[in-house]
């Protein structure tokens, strides 16, 4: 068997080997995006730092919220708004 025969050879059995691990065999990525689908990475500090940041930008839109209410609202609203907020 010369050399580009082997070569060939090698290469279809890595790739008949890998179709066959990923179309019925667990490969390491089929655990991973079931974790990344239920929002865990299967590290407790990312899954806390997720928390985090979910709980900061929850606050954030809030916050986006007063913003754009105090934007479109007629000035005489917004007036009241700010005094009252000056009052707090």
């Amino acid at each position: 068997m010369n050399p580009f025969e082997m070569a060939v050879m090698i290469v279809l059995i890595i790739t008949v080997g890998r179709v066959l691990r990923a179309r019925y065999g667990d490969t390491p990525d089929k655990r991973l995006k079931a974790m990344k689908r239920l929002g865990r990475s299967g590290d407790p500090d990312a899954d806390a730092e997720n928390q985090r940041l979910n709980a900061e930008v929850a606050r954030l839109n809030d916050r986006i919220r007063v913003l754009e209410r105090l934007a479109t609202d007629p000035a005489r609203r917004l007036s009241d708004e700010i005094d009252a907020l000056k009052d707090k």
